[in-house]
């Protein structure tokens, strides 16, 4: 179910982002039914939009917003939005307890496994430097763990075109089994390497 005011906030980003900006998007029909676990890359905060809109009215995406954001201000609206809150910089156990259970109840649940934006102009070589949470949380809830690679929320003020890819999900069957520590490092680095080959076409 699309909560009224994520819906509300898509209706009116919808000219914007599909006229103005003219987001093309590819691979939708990838996108299994049910629950699973959305991760790309991350260069703006302006990112949620094109992963997003190509996928209403019928979907939500549900994100981890850090904890400094749920103010008396903006708590209430990123509550409606779906957003869920996440201490940045620490295990927050509660956090990926919160997101597994709501792959399982049939939520898309986005994650950026390099954590912050990347600067501009800069490209991350080093896989393992990204998080493992996308990994742990799919696999945790026994769900598809799907890359997705964004580009363009980088130049917003050129106007330029935003684009969006979304990859099939990862065959992560060898991996059953396995320990979990283990398990979420391999899963992630073939989740970092699907991302750069996705944003490559773009």
């Amino acid at each position: 179910m699309v909560a009224p005011v994520y819906k509300f906030v898509g209706l009116i980003s919808w000219p914007f982002v599909m006229g103005l900006y003219r987001l093309r998007a590819r691979g939708v029909e990838h996108l299994p039914e049910g629950g699973f676990v959305l991760a790309a890359n991350h260069t703006s905060n302006f990112d949620p939009w094109p992963l997003g809109i190509p996928l209403l009215p019928h979907r939500q995406l549900r994100f981890m917003a850090k904890s400094e954001l749920f103010n008396p201000l903006f708590a209430p609206v990123l509550r409606a939005g779906g957003a869920f809150k996440v201490r940045r910089g620490e295990s927050d156990i509660e956090a990926v307890r919160t997101a597994v259970e709501l792959v399982k109840e049939g939520e898309i649940v986005v994650m950026f496994p390099e954590g912050t934006r990347r600067q501009k102009g800069l490209r991350k070589k080093h896989v393992a430097r990204a998080h493992t949470g996308a990994a742990r949380i799919a696999l945790g809830a026994g769900a598809p763990l799907v890359p997705a690679a964004i580009k363009g929320t980088e130049r917003l003020s050129r106007l330029g075109p935003l684009r969006v890819v979304y990859g099939e999900p990862l065959d992560l069957s060898d991996l059953e089994g396995v320990d979990q520590k283990r398990a979420s490092e391999e899963a992630t680095e073939r989740l970092m390497a699907r991302i750069e080959e996705l944003h490559s076409t773009l």
